[in-house]
């Protein structure tokens, strides 16, 4: 079953990308995940979404480090090849980019991860803070591929102001 994210989100999928379910795609504390239509040596690249309500005022270059030490203890290596803040003070983001060998499916894999962090204010309560990551996970040789439709997707995300309270 799908995690459900702090606030309402709206955002559009780019190209032949197509939802598929978290628990499906090997990423069951996701509430969304989307699949690349062509795989690479057996890998699927992957979208995934999922967030938390963020109570203190943690910046986001330390949650997403906090990430990359959770992600260290699941797979074989992980290296942090590049982080930049971005967005603006009201609608502040984080990026990094990771390059990690896992075990996928028994299969030792060279793996490229994207990582978004946005921090969003609940629209009910702007005083609760909810911290959005958008993921994109690829082969080390597809990776370049699929990183322009994951930037496309990444500019769709906004909140959903029209979702039921």
């Amino acid at each position: 079953m799908p995690a459900a994210l702090p606030v309402p989100i709206q955002f559009e999928l780019p190209g032949d990308w197509r939802a598929a379910p978290p628990d499906e795609a090997g990423a069951p504390g996701a509430a969304f995940v989307a699949r690349y239509p062509q795989a690479d040596a057996g890998f699927t690249a992957n979208i995934a979404i999922d967030g938390e309500y963020r109570p203190d005022a943690v910046p986001l270059s330390e949650i997403a480090h906090g990430s990359v030490e959770r992600l260290a203890q699941a797979v074989t290596t992980v290296e942090v090849t590049s982080r930049r803040e971005i967005g603006s003070e009201d609608a502040p983001g984080f990026t990094q980019t990771l390059a990690l060998s896992a075990v996928v499916g028994g299969v030792s894999r060279d793996l490229v991860q994207a990582q978004v962090y946005l921090s969003m204010l609940d629209i009910a309560d702007p005083r609760k803070r909810a911290v959005i990551r958008l993921v994109l996970t690829a082969t080390a040789s597809q990776y370049p591929y699929v990183l322009s439709d994951f930037q496309a997707f990444v500019r769709t995300v906004r909140p959903d102001t029209g979702a039921a309270l």
